[in-house]
């Protein structure tokens, strides 16, 4: 690899950024059960010192997103603690995520709940969350929905659509001028009938009802299993509503494994689309790359660096792709020869012998 192209991959890696999740680094499990490990993080304070290492071996995760309900238990008054933990190790407040789904009020629902009740008090918590992330000096919040019905008949599909609508256009109004609200969908679990942001385009008119300062959140498990999400980013781009990533692998669902560790490939070509987008039209794609995984039998530190680097690697393959003549090859296709030429430009690019980075 010439110098020219190496200057062109570290400068690509120079731009990436990802933010870790506090709750990576805590026990989990499945709904079987949970699995303990020995060090695992069990308050606020640990979660930021093993962000803090993760960041300090690799230099390229400088945030950590927060789970209100498990990361601020006192909210909004637990802000001055978190800064302390901020600069005790290195890193600081990233997205905050309200906790929309595991109290009981919300067995049917948040934003959708029949009962008007339940849908204030989750609207009250979003506020919270909100200004829980102004003081942090936190840009994004991040919303995942549990919403849905396993039984049809049992939900008024479009009324729920209606009050989703109205309580994310009443949060966007909230935020402060450098604030973002990033929707997150998924096409089922734990609701099995229906869900009610199920999909990139359902997230995608509820943003827009909201406001402008809302985007779309892609979690790569989120989809079903043959699903083109790179399809799915490329026209978010090409709309300008994508917001930002949850980085995760899976086999078969939600299975939010360590990230290229089923199919690596998937997120080059994620990565490509980007960088295309980014070389076609000249501009910076703002687009927050976050980690939404769970460490059930992995290290949760070593788990972590490993998702990172993989990041890293993949993302250099995609900045190795030449742009110009990608889009020359792609212009010529009715020819046999340019249609193999455009593939050859593109999946090379992606192996580990062809792409030179043997030698990072």
């Amino acid at each position: 690899m010439d110098s020219s192209t190496s200057d062109k991959v570290f400068a690509a890696l120079e731009m990436l950024r990802i933010e870790l999740p506090s709750w990576g680094f805590a026990n989990t499990g499945t709904r079987f059960g949970k699995f303990i490990q020995p060090a695992a993080a069990t308050t606020t304070e640990e979660k930021f010192s093993d962000a803090g290492q993760v960041h300090l071996l690799t230099g390229v995760c400088p945030t950590v997103a927060l789970h209100v309900l498990w990361d601020c238990p006192e909210g909004v008054q637990s802000t001055d603690e978190i800064k302390l933990y901020a600069s005790r190790h290195g890193v600081l407040s990233g997205s905050i995520n309200p906790n929309l789904f595991q109290d009981q009020e919300y067995k049917y629902g948040s934003f959708g709940n029949p009962d008007e009740s339940v849908r204030l008090r989750a609207l009250r918590h979003t506020k919270d969350s909100i200004e829980i992330a102004h003081r942090l000096k936190s840009r994004d919040i991040s919303f995942w929905f549990a919403d849905g019905s396993n039984y049809p008949g049992t939900a008024n599909i479009r009324q729920r659509k209606q009050w989703f609508e109205e309580a994310l256009r009443e949060a966007h109004r909230a935020l402060s001028p450098d604030q973002r609200m990033l929707v997150e969908y998924k096409p089922f679990e734990p609701a099995f009938y229906h869900t009610d942001i199920a999909d990139w385009g359902m997230a995608l008119l509820l943003s827009r009802a909201a406001g402008p300062q809302a985007k779309v959140l892609v979690d790569t498990g989120h989809h079903y299993a043959a699903q083109n999400i790179e399809q799915v980013v490329a026209w978010l781009l090409s709309e300008e509503m994508l917001g930002g990533f949850h980085f995760n692998d899976r086999r078969y669902a939600d299975d939010d494994l360590t990230m290229g560790s089923i199919d690596p490939y998937q997120v080059f070509r994620i990565f490509h689309e980007i960088r295309f987008f980014e070389w076609e039209t000249g501009q910076r794609a703002d687009i927050a790359y976050m980690v939404d995984q769970s460490h059930n039998l992995k290290g949760k530190i070593e788990a972590m660096i490993q998702t990172v680097t993989m990041a890293q690697q993949l993302f250099a393959k995609a900045a190795l792709v030449d742009g110009k003549k990608l889009a020359a090859a792609q212009k010529g296709l009715r020819s046999g020869r340019r249609r193999v030429s455009a593939a050859g430009c593109f999946r090379n690019r992606c192996s580990r012998r062809d792409s030179g980075l043997e030698s990072f």
